[in-house]
């Protein structure tokens, strides 16, 4: 597919100012330039033309908000000059796999005061000696060159993707504390639900003694009845037999 069909295959029926990364890798570009990018993209923030068989960027148009740009894989060496012109704000530049020999070919890229990352690698220019002390030399805005600064540490991840870092560690942070909540919450849950047994049971134990009481006053209860009926009842004599008194008689 050329250059110009995916940009309009890109666009999905939305207008040039409206988009802020466009990726046009791998598509077909005509006589190794730039068609189809003008200066109504004028949001755009990241461009991609990674192998679509560049060999110039002289058509590259003014992009003010651009700040990464994509380039590796293709055949350019050298015109930069235009880069420099057009992309003021640019901070991020792959020229990765392209035709770079020497270093002067890199010089205008000192016309660009953002530039925070730039990439050589499979260029023949860092086959040079002192290649990476001459670059940080010529460009002393660089941060990372081919993903390292100029004490070989490596560039992380997320860098030169602006707040992101801190946006993920406070979400980080978030995460921890609501975390941290949770467990507080489960820790005072299961301590109600321990109290709410100790509670029960000193109910159940309660109820067990007060159960146990009333049987037992029930069966005072009972023992005294039966006291009471096996007893006279009070100030009741016992009759004598009529034939207990005939015998005192006879004695007599």
């Amino acid at each position: 597919m050329d250059m110009k069909k995916r940009v309009s295959l890109e666009l999905r029926h939305r207008s040039p100012s409206e988009v802020q990364e466009l990726v046009l890798d791998n598509c077909r570009s005509s006589e190794g330039k730039i068609e189809g990018i003008t200066e109504e993209f004028s949001n755009l923030e990241l461009l991609s033309l990674i192998n679509v068989g560049l060999t110039s960027v002289a058509d590259i148009p003014k992009l003010d908000k651009l700040k990464k740009l994509e380039l590796s894989d293709n055949r350019i060496s050298g015109g930069l000059e235009v880069l420099a012109e057009r992309l003021v704000n640019l901070t991020h530049l792959n020229l990765s796999g392209n035709k770079f020999k020497d270093i002067s070919t890199l010089e205008p890229l000192k016309k660009l005061p953002q530039l925070k990352s730039l990439d050589l690698f499979n260029c023949e220019v860092t086959n040079l000696a002192d290649y990476r002390e001459s670059i940080f030399k010529l460009l002393p805005q660089l941060t990372y060159l081919d993903g390292y600064d100029i004490d070989d540490c490596e560039a992380s991840d997320s860098e030169g993707e602006g707040d992101g870092v801190d946006d993920e560690d406070e979400e980080e942070g978030e995460s921890e504390d609501f975390e941290e909540e949770e467990e507080e919450d489960e820790e005072d849950i299961v301590a109600e639900e321990d109290d709410e047994d100790d509670d029960s049971g000193d109910d159940e134990d309660g109820e067990v003694n007060g159960d146990v009481d009333s049987e037992e006053e029930d069966d005072d209860e009972d023992e005294e009845e039966d006291d009471e009926d096996s007893s006279p009842a009070k100030g009741e004599k016992r009759k004598r037999d009529p034939e207990d008194e005939d015998d005192d008689d006879d004695d007599e």
